[in-house]
């Protein structure tokens, strides 16, 4: 999948809304005010990357599965794998883990919130 695409699945998300809080080259993607994905417009030599929060048990076997999963660059490792998007890896397989990560964040919202969340359209 590419760069642009990967922007444009993430703000098809329920909710979804793009910021640069950091700089302007590290495009992050929130739902309900809370970061489930983050990536640098500046490509490295092994293409671009999307960080993603993860569960934690999952995050490992990941990392274990596929070469192109790395431990969160500039993240908690426990929590979030960084996924080179252009390597080897089914679009559908990427949605899922961008999918799944949205999730992570919802489950730790207060219940309030995620009431919230559930009742947007």
């Amino acid at each position: 999948m590419d760069i642009e695409h990967v922007r444009e699945y993430c703000l098809s998300i329920k909710g979804a809304e793009e910021c640069f809080p950091f700089d302007e080259t590290v495009l992050v993607f929130k739902v309900m005010g809370k970061m489930f994905a983050y990536m640098s417009l500046e490509r490295r030599d092994e293409g671009f990357m999307l960080n993603l929060k993860c569960d934690p048990e999952k995050a490992v076997e990941l990392r274990e599965k596929y070469e192109c999963v790395l431990p969160g660059y500039h993240a908690n490792k426990k929590y979030w794998n960084s996924v080179f998007i252009e390597q080897n890896m089914p679009d559908d397989e990427l949605k899922y883990w961008i999918d799944h990560s949205v999730a992570e964040v919802i489950k730790k919202l207060p219940k309030k919130q995620q009431a919230e969340y559930a009742a947007m359209d």
